[in-house]
Protein backbone atom coordinates (compact mmCIF):
# COMPACT_ATOMS: atom_id res chain seq x y z
CA UNK A 1 0.00 0.00 0.00
CA UNK A 2 2.83 2.30 0.92
CA UNK A 3 4.57 1.52 -2.32
CA UNK A 4 1.45 2.36 -4.32
CA UNK A 5 1.03 5.72 -2.59
CA UNK A 6 4.69 6.47 -3.12
CA UNK A 7 4.40 5.71 -6.82
CA UNK A 8 1.28 7.88 -7.08
CA UNK A 9 3.01 10.79 -5.38
CA UNK A 10 6.00 10.30 -7.65
CA UNK A 11 3.77 10.42 -10.72
CA UNK A 12 1.96 13.54 -9.53
CA UNK A 13 5.25 15.16 -8.67
CA UNK A 14 6.57 14.39 -12.13
CA UNK A 15 3.51 15.92 -13.75
CA UNK A 16 3.78 19.01 -11.59
CA UNK A 17 7.48 19.28 -12.39
CA UNK A 18 6.80 19.03 -16.12
CA UNK A 19 4.07 21.65 -15.81
CA UNK A 20 6.42 24.00 -13.96
CA UNK A 21 9.13 23.44 -16.55
CA UNK A 22 6.69 24.20 -19.37
CA UNK A 23 5.52 27.40 -17.72
CA UNK A 24 9.04 28.49 -16.91
CA UNK A 25 10.13 28.09 -20.52
CA UNK A 26 6.92 29.44 -22.08
CA UNK A 27 7.06 32.59 -24.19
CA UNK A 28 5.31 35.63 -22.79
CA UNK A 29 4.37 37.91 -25.62
CA UNK A 30 2.76 41.34 -25.85
CA UNK A 31 1.16 42.33 -29.15
CA UNK A 32 1.14 46.13 -29.49
CA UNK A 33 -1.73 48.23 -30.90
CA UNK A 34 -1.61 48.26 -34.68
CA UNK A 35 -0.23 44.73 -34.79
CA UNK A 36 -1.52 41.19 -35.13
CA UNK A 37 0.21 37.86 -34.72
CA UNK A 38 -0.08 34.52 -36.45
CA UNK A 39 1.05 31.36 -34.64
CA UNK A 40 2.91 28.46 -36.21
CA UNK A 41 2.25 25.31 -34.15
CA UNK A 42 5.13 22.93 -34.75
CA UNK A 43 3.51 19.84 -33.27
CA UNK A 44 -0.01 20.46 -34.56
CA UNK A 45 -1.52 18.98 -37.68
CA UNK A 46 -2.84 22.38 -38.77
CA UNK A 47 0.62 23.97 -38.58
CA UNK A 48 -0.08 27.65 -39.25
CA UNK A 49 -3.12 28.81 -37.29
CA UNK A 50 -4.73 31.21 -39.77
CA UNK A 51 -8.03 31.44 -37.91
CA UNK A 52 -6.98 32.38 -34.36
CA UNK A 53 -4.83 35.45 -34.78
CA UNK A 54 -3.19 37.17 -31.82
CA UNK A 55 -4.83 40.53 -31.18
CA UNK A 56 -3.22 43.43 -29.27
CA UNK A 57 -2.60 42.44 -25.65
CA UNK A 58 -0.71 39.92 -23.49
CA UNK A 59 -0.33 36.30 -24.62
CA UNK A 60 1.31 33.14 -23.33
CA UNK A 61 2.80 31.00 -26.10
CA UNK A 62 4.04 27.43 -25.81
CA UNK A 63 7.82 27.36 -26.23
CA UNK A 64 7.70 25.05 -29.25
CA UNK A 65 5.39 27.41 -31.19
CA UNK A 66 6.55 30.40 -33.18
CA UNK A 67 4.75 33.74 -33.58
CA UNK A 68 5.01 36.09 -36.56
CA UNK A 69 4.02 39.70 -35.88
CA UNK A 70 2.47 41.82 -38.66
CA UNK A 71 1.84 45.54 -38.83
CA UNK A 72 -1.83 46.37 -39.48
CA UNK A 73 -1.34 50.14 -39.68
CA UNK A 74 -1.14 52.11 -42.91
CA UNK A 75 2.29 52.07 -44.54
CA UNK A 76 3.70 54.55 -47.07
CA UNK A 77 6.28 53.71 -49.71
CA UNK A 78 7.78 55.88 -52.43
CA UNK A 79 8.94 54.87 -55.89
CA UNK A 80 11.07 56.79 -58.39
CA UNK A 81 10.87 55.28 -61.85
CA UNK A 82 12.31 56.02 -65.29
CA UNK A 83 9.67 55.08 -67.85
CA UNK A 84 8.89 55.41 -71.56
CA UNK A 85 5.82 57.33 -72.74
CA UNK A 86 3.66 56.17 -75.65
CA UNK A 87 5.77 58.13 -78.15
CA UNK A 88 9.07 56.72 -76.93
CA UNK A 89 10.31 59.58 -74.74
CA UNK A 90 11.94 58.78 -71.40
CA UNK A 91 10.32 60.39 -68.36
CA UNK A 92 10.77 60.16 -64.62
CA UNK A 93 7.79 59.53 -62.35
CA UNK A 94 7.71 59.83 -58.54
CA UNK A 95 4.86 57.90 -56.93
CA UNK A 96 3.69 57.54 -53.33
CA UNK A 97 1.54 54.55 -52.36
CA UNK A 98 -0.29 54.09 -49.05
CA UNK A 99 -1.54 50.63 -48.06
CA UNK A 100 -2.10 48.27 -45.13
CA UNK A 101 -2.50 44.57 -44.50
CA UNK A 102 -5.95 43.08 -44.21
CA UNK A 103 -6.05 42.15 -40.47
CA UNK A 104 -8.43 39.27 -41.14
CA UNK A 105 -6.16 37.67 -43.73
CA UNK A 106 -2.72 37.90 -42.14
CA UNK A 107 -2.50 34.11 -41.87
CA UNK A 108 -3.07 33.77 -45.60
CA UNK A 109 -0.60 36.57 -46.31
CA UNK A 110 2.07 34.84 -44.22
CA UNK A 111 1.40 31.49 -45.88
CA UNK A 112 1.48 32.77 -49.46
CA UNK A 113 3.87 35.75 -49.36
CA UNK A 114 5.60 36.09 -45.99
CA UNK A 115 6.49 39.02 -43.77
CA UNK A 116 8.60 40.63 -46.52
CA UNK A 117 5.44 41.37 -48.48
CA UNK A 118 6.35 45.02 -49.13
CA UNK A 119 9.39 44.12 -51.24
CA UNK A 120 8.09 40.84 -52.61
CA UNK A 121 4.54 41.92 -53.48
CA UNK A 122 3.75 45.62 -53.16
CA UNK A 123 6.72 47.32 -54.85
CA UNK A 124 6.73 45.04 -57.93
CA UNK A 125 3.01 45.60 -58.40
CA UNK A 126 3.41 49.36 -58.01
CA UNK A 127 6.11 49.44 -60.69
CA UNK A 128 4.04 47.27 -63.00
CA UNK A 129 0.87 49.35 -62.60
CA UNK A 130 2.67 52.69 -63.07
CA UNK A 131 4.55 51.43 -66.13
CA UNK A 132 1.36 50.08 -67.70
CA UNK A 133 -0.66 53.28 -67.15
CA UNK A 134 2.08 55.78 -68.05
CA UNK A 135 2.68 54.00 -71.35
CA UNK A 136 -0.82 54.99 -72.50
CA UNK A 137 -0.27 58.76 -72.40
CA UNK A 138 1.71 61.37 -74.30
CA UNK A 139 4.23 63.58 -72.46
CA UNK A 140 1.88 66.55 -72.78
CA UNK A 141 -0.96 64.63 -71.12
CA UNK A 142 1.35 63.46 -68.36
CA UNK A 143 2.70 66.95 -67.77
CA UNK A 144 -0.52 68.86 -67.43
CA UNK A 145 -3.99 67.86 -68.39
CA UNK A 146 -4.75 64.32 -67.19
CA UNK A 147 -2.89 63.71 -63.93
CA UNK A 148 -6.04 62.94 -61.91
CA UNK A 149 -7.12 60.39 -64.50
CA UNK A 150 -3.65 58.80 -64.43
CA UNK A 151 -3.77 58.47 -60.63
CA UNK A 152 -7.21 56.85 -60.80
CA UNK A 153 -6.01 54.33 -63.39
CA UNK A 154 -2.96 53.44 -61.28
CA UNK A 155 -5.16 52.96 -58.22
CA UNK A 156 -7.48 50.72 -60.21
CA UNK A 157 -4.59 48.55 -61.40
CA UNK A 158 -3.14 48.25 -57.89
CA UNK A 159 -6.45 47.54 -56.20
CA UNK A 160 -7.08 44.62 -58.53
CA UNK A 161 -3.63 43.10 -57.97
CA UNK A 162 -3.25 43.70 -54.21
CA UNK A 163 -6.72 43.01 -52.82
CA UNK A 164 -6.50 39.38 -53.82
CA UNK A 165 -3.19 39.14 -51.92
CA UNK A 166 -4.58 40.40 -48.56
CA UNK A 167 -3.30 43.97 -49.04
CA UNK A 168 -5.70 46.94 -48.90
CA UNK A 169 -4.73 49.95 -51.04
CA UNK A 170 -5.50 53.37 -49.51
CA UNK A 171 -4.17 55.75 -52.16
CA UNK A 172 -1.70 56.10 -55.00
CA UNK A 173 -0.38 59.63 -55.58
CA UNK A 174 1.83 61.06 -58.32
CA UNK A 175 4.30 63.39 -56.60
CA UNK A 176 6.00 64.52 -59.77
CA UNK A 177 6.56 63.87 -63.46
CA UNK A 178 9.85 65.08 -64.96
CA UNK A 179 10.21 65.38 -68.72
CA UNK A 180 13.35 66.09 -70.78
CA UNK A 181 14.02 69.87 -70.65
CA UNK A 182 13.43 70.41 -74.39
CA UNK A 183 10.14 68.53 -74.29
CA UNK A 184 9.01 70.45 -71.22
CA UNK A 185 9.91 73.77 -72.87
CA UNK A 186 8.06 72.85 -76.06
CA UNK A 187 4.93 71.91 -74.09
CA UNK A 188 5.02 75.17 -72.12
CA UNK A 189 5.46 77.23 -75.30
CA UNK A 190 2.54 75.42 -76.89
CA UNK A 191 0.37 76.07 -73.86
CA UNK A 192 1.28 79.77 -73.90
CA UNK A 193 0.42 79.98 -77.60
CA UNK A 194 -2.92 78.29 -76.96
CA UNK A 195 -3.71 80.71 -74.14
CA UNK A 196 -2.81 83.68 -76.35
CA UNK A 197 -4.99 82.35 -79.16
CA UNK A 198 -7.88 81.96 -76.73
CA UNK A 199 -7.34 85.53 -75.56
CA UNK A 200 -7.47 86.91 -79.12
CA UNK A 201 -10.48 84.78 -79.90
CA UNK A 202 -12.25 86.24 -76.88
CA UNK A 203 -11.37 89.80 -77.94
CA UNK A 204 -12.65 89.17 -81.49
CA UNK A 205 -15.83 87.65 -80.14
CA UNK A 206 -16.41 90.73 -77.97
CA UNK A 207 -15.80 93.05 -80.94
CA UNK A 208 -18.20 91.05 -83.10
CA UNK A 209 -20.85 91.33 -80.40
CA UNK A 210 -20.29 95.11 -80.15
CA UNK A 211 -20.55 95.48 -83.94
CA UNK A 212 -23.76 93.46 -83.96
CA UNK A 213 -25.10 95.63 -81.14
CA UNK A 214 -24.40 98.83 -83.11
CA UNK A 215 -26.02 97.42 -86.24
CA UNK A 216 -29.11 96.43 -84.29
CA UNK A 217 -29.20 99.87 -82.62
CA UNK A 218 -28.91 101.66 -86.00
CA UNK A 219 -31.59 99.45 -87.51
CA UNK A 220 -33.85 100.19 -84.55
CA UNK A 221 -33.36 103.95 -84.94
CA UNK A 222 -34.01 103.79 -88.69
CA UNK A 223 -37.18 101.80 -88.12
CA UNK A 224 -38.28 104.27 -85.44
CA UNK A 225 -37.74 107.22 -87.78
CA UNK A 226 -39.59 105.47 -90.57
CA UNK A 227 -42.60 104.85 -88.35
CA UNK A 228 -42.49 108.40 -87.03
CA UNK A 229 -42.30 109.94 -90.52
CA UNK A 230 -45.16 107.78 -91.72
CA UNK A 231 -47.36 108.87 -88.83
CA UNK A 232 -46.70 112.64 -89.02
CA UNK A 233 -49.16 114.96 -90.85
CA UNK A 234 -49.26 118.71 -91.44
CA UNK A 235 -51.87 119.22 -88.72
CA UNK A 236 -49.78 117.26 -86.20
CA UNK A 237 -46.73 119.34 -87.08
CA UNK A 238 -48.72 122.57 -86.63
CA UNK A 239 -50.00 121.41 -83.24
CA UNK A 240 -46.45 120.56 -82.15
CA UNK A 241 -45.32 124.02 -83.33
CA UNK A 242 -48.05 125.73 -81.36
CA UNK A 243 -47.15 123.74 -78.26
CA UNK A 244 -43.52 124.72 -78.64
CA UNK A 245 -44.50 128.42 -79.12
CA UNK A 246 -46.59 128.39 -75.99
CA UNK A 247 -43.72 127.01 -74.01
CA UNK A 248 -41.41 129.68 -75.37
CA UNK A 249 -43.93 132.41 -74.52
CA UNK A 250 -43.66 131.42 -70.86
CA UNK A 251 -39.99 132.34 -70.88
CA UNK A 252 -39.08 135.51 -68.90
CA UNK A 253 -37.18 136.90 -71.90
CA UNK A 254 -39.04 139.72 -73.76
CA UNK A 255 -40.33 138.79 -77.20
CA UNK A 256 -43.09 139.60 -79.77
CA UNK A 257 -45.32 136.80 -81.01
CA UNK A 258 -47.18 137.40 -84.29
CA UNK A 259 -49.84 134.72 -84.69
CA UNK A 260 -50.16 133.29 -88.18
CA UNK A 261 -47.20 135.12 -89.66
CA UNK A 262 -44.72 132.25 -89.75
CA UNK A 263 -44.18 129.51 -92.35
CA UNK A 264 -47.22 127.27 -92.76
CA UNK A 265 -49.29 129.73 -90.65
CA UNK A 266 -47.38 129.00 -87.38
CA UNK A 267 -46.86 131.85 -84.91
CA UNK A 268 -43.80 134.01 -85.48
CA UNK A 269 -41.60 134.98 -82.53
CA UNK A 270 -39.83 138.37 -82.75
CA UNK A 271 -37.55 140.20 -80.38
CA UNK A 272 -34.89 139.28 -77.83
CA UNK A 273 -34.24 139.94 -74.13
Amino acid sequence: MFNKNFKLLGTLGGIILIFILVLSSATFLTVDPGQAGVVFKRFSSEGLDKENLLTPGFHVIAPWNKVYIYNTREVTIEEQMNLISNNGLEIRVDVTVRFRTNPNEIGTLHETIGDNYTEVLVRPNVRSAVRKVIGKFTPEELYSTRRDEIQSLIEGELTGSLDSKSIILSRALIRGIDLPPKVKQAIEEKQQAEQLALKYEYILAQERKEAERKIIEAQAKAESNRILNASLSQNILKDKGIEATLELSKSPNSKIIVVGSGKDGLPLILGDN
